[in-house]
């Protein structure tokens, strides 16, 4: 389990492009409090299907970099794709305990289609504010889950039988709880934040 010191790791800002980056996550992250508030199982509905998007098309991209310069990717395609993949599973999970409405999953296909194509473009644009763009969103990902864990622990929130495709993916024990899924989905947020920070200062 993350430590306090890697949950407040954060990567302090280093010239305009990581400026750019923090403000729109600054942005995005007062636009996520002030519609959801406190109901973090529909607000991380929403966040982890934009989060599944900078994997994979980071992992395209560098996929057809690879292809054009005729050279190894360093492992960085799987690395990105095993990252879509697991906020994908982040996405599943939450979809079982918030079980979202129409008018969210209205908002989760506007929020995927304006995400990918900015991103796209970012990517495009600037891989290293794109990598550190996601380092940041990790960051608070890190903070609202550890937020959503206080609310459980202070029995605000009810500490509910997790679901079973938490307990497949994750290996949980069969008597898992809510808390439990949300330990382990902070952790791969921690480990998402490393990644994308290494990836970024190594375009710098």
């Amino acid at each position: 389990m993350a430590d306090e010191n890697s949950l407040k790791r954060h990567h302090t800002p280093k010239g305009f492009s990581d400026q750019l980056a923090l403000a729109f996550t600054k942005f995005a992250r007062f636009f996520a409090d002030s519609f959801f508030a406190r109901r973090y199982a529909h607000r991380a509905v929403v966040l982890e299907t934009v989060a599944a998007v900078p994997g994979m098309v980071g992992g395209a991209l560098q996929h057809l970099r690879s292809l054009r310069r005729m050279e190894s990717d360093k492992g960085w395609i799987h690395t990105l794709l095993d990252e879509a993949e697991n906020e994908r599973m982040h996405l599943m999970t939450f979809i079982n305990i918030a079980k979202p409405m129409w008018f969210e999953r209205l908002i989760i296909l506007l929020a995927q289609g304006v995400f990918f194509n900015g991103f796209f473009l970012l990517y495009l644009l600037s891989p290293r504010t794109a990598h550190r763009v996601v380092g940041y969103f990790e960051e608070e990902a890190i903070y609202s889950y550890t937020e959503y864990l206080i609310e459980i622990d202070n029995g605000i929130i009810p500490n509910i039988p997790a679901p079973q495709i938490a307990i497949d993916y994750w290996k949980l024990a069969s008597d898992a709880r809510l808390r439990d899924v949300i330990a382990v989905v902070r952790e791969d947020e921690c480990h998402h934040r490393d990644v994308n920070h290494k990836f970024a200062d190594e375009l710098a």
